[in-house]
């Protein structure tokens, strides 16, 4: 595949994928159009990189559909003096877009070969404001730091209240919250009294994180 032809597919998926989808917002087209996302997934899926689908990786994993981490994006609002976690590196093309918006990005996954596979990719394109680390971070994480912004990038049954720990006052979570067949992006926002608000966005669906907490389940 060629570069025009990437290019092609890079500007039809903002185009036809993306605005479609109310992500008016300048500054996320500009980190879509700018990062180039073949060069985050596998040689054997490369052709659907800007395809409308969930590409696989390793482990069971999935990238997010293109619109659903655009809507995400906009939502956060990212500005450059933000401090992010995201939950779950995966392939690390969403890592670098939240690193390009945001003053600094602490990544954590579970799986050791994404953080390697992530951080080749993070540093063949520059981006040096990221910590990549492997790990659970299903309960939390053990930060002596409280973020602005925090992004699971697997799916919730509820969100734990741990994570809400982490958070700044002002701060937002991005989250998938939900199980099979109903699930809602959800983004929580913590007030200045310590509050959590939260907003559903809209339905979708995603792997769940892998250890997080199964709901009770009831036989009657």
């Amino acid at each position: 595949m060629n570069t025009a032809f990437e290019e092609k597919a890079r500007f039809n998926m903002i185009e036809q994928q993306i605005r479609p989808w109310d992500v008016l917002d300048p500054e996320t087209l500009q980190l879509l159009e700018n990062i180039p996302r073949e060069a985050f997934v596998a040689e054997s899926h490369r052709a659907l990189a800007y395809a409308d689908i969930a590409i696989p990786l390793a482990h069971g994993e999935v990238m997010m559909h293109p619109i659903v981490e655009a809507r995400m994006l906009q939502a956060l609002g990212l500005s450059k003096s933000d401090r992010v976690l995201e939950i779950g590196t995966g392939s690390g093309y969403l890592t670098s877009m939240l690193a390009a918006a945001s003053s600094h990005v602490t990544s954590v996954d579970i799986q050791p070969d994404f953080i390697s596979e992530a951080g080749k990719r993070l540093a063949a394109h520059h981006i040096k404001n990221v910590i990549l680390e492997c790990g659970d971070a299903s309960q939390g994480w053990q930060s002596s730091e409280v973020f602005d912004a925090i992004v699971i990038t697997g799916s919730l049954p509820t969100l734990p209240k741990c994570y809400a720990n982490l958070l700044n006052r002002g701060g937002r979570i991005f989250a998938i919250i939900g199980q099979p067949p109903v699930m809602h992006a959800t983004l929580l926002r913590r007030t200045d009294d310590g509050d959590l608000t939260s907003e559903q966005l809209f339905e979708t669906e995603l792997p769940a994180l892998i250890n997080a907490d199964k709901p009770s389940s009831f036989v009657f």
